[in-house]
C-alpha cells in the first residue's frame, strides 16, 4: 500500500525520534513492534526477548507487524511505520534460514520507497529495550540494506541531519514521488 511508509535501518539511528516528529506534524505513526514486545515481555516476565529467545521474538514481531498493517488501513493519509514486516521476516530468515521473506513481503506491500537510518555512533545509546551493541546494530543494518531491494523496494538512506531536516527530507521525497506517479497516469 503506497501510503504505508516504512522507516527502518540501524538500531539507534534516530528512527523513534523521527517518527515522533512526523507524528507531531500530524501524520499517523506506528511504533516499532520490537520495542512493544520487549516492554510487554519485561512487564510479564516473558521469554520472547531478543537476548533470550530470538526466534520467538522474531515470530512475535512478524505477527505484530501484520496486525499493525491491518489496523493502519483505517487511518488516513501517510502512515509511518517504525520498522515493518520486512524487518521482522529478514531477522527470522537470518536466524533460521527459512525462506519466509519473499512470500510475506510480496503479499503485504508498503510504499515502494523505504527510508533507512544509517549507523550513527554519535547518537547510538543503549536502553532497557536496546541492549545490543553498535556492532550488532550495524550487522542488522547491512541485512536490511540487502533485504529490501530484491523485494522491489527503493532504499533511501536518510542523511545525518537534525530530526526536523530528516522529516522534511521524507515529506519532500514522498511528495515528489506522488507528483511523479500522478503525472505518469
Amino acid at each position: 500500500m503506497e501510503r504505508f511508509v516504512v522507516i527502518s535501518g540501524c538500531s539507534g539511528g534516530g528512527k523513534s525520534t523521527l517518527l515522533a516528529e512526523l507524528g507531531r506534524r500530524g501524520h499517523a505513526i506506528v511504533e516499532e513492534p520490537g520495542r512493544r514486545i520487549v516492554r510487554q515481555e519485561l512487564e510479564e516476565g516473558g521469554l520472547a526477548l531478543p537476548w533470550k529467545d530470538e526466534q520467538a521474538f522474531a515470530h512475535r514481531a512478524m505477527t505484530m507487524a501484520l496486525e499493525d498493517r491491518a489496523a493502519a488501513t483505517a487511518l488516513n493519509g501517510w502512515v509511518f511505520f517504525d520498522r515493518g514486516l520486512v524487518d521482522a521476516a529478514a531477522f527470522l530468515q537470518h536466524l533460521t534460514n527459512e525462506p519466509v521473506l519473499a512470500a510475506l513481503a510480496q503479499a503485504h506491500r508498503y510504499c515502494q520507497t523505504v527510508f533507512l537510518t544509517p549507523p550513527w555512533p554519535e547518537i547510538y545509546a543503549n536502553d532497557p529495550e536496546r541492549r545490543h551493541g553498535m556492532e550488532a546494530a550495524e550487522a542488522e543494518y547491512s541485512r536490511l540494506l540487502e533485504a529490501y531491494p530484491p523485494l522491489g523496494y527503493k532504499v533511501s538512506i536518510l542523511p545525518k541531519v537534525s530530526v526536523s531536516e530528516r522529516a522534511n527530507f521524507i515529506e519532500r521525497a514522498l511528495s515528489e514521488a506522488k507528483e511523479s506517479h500522478s503525472s505518469q497516469h
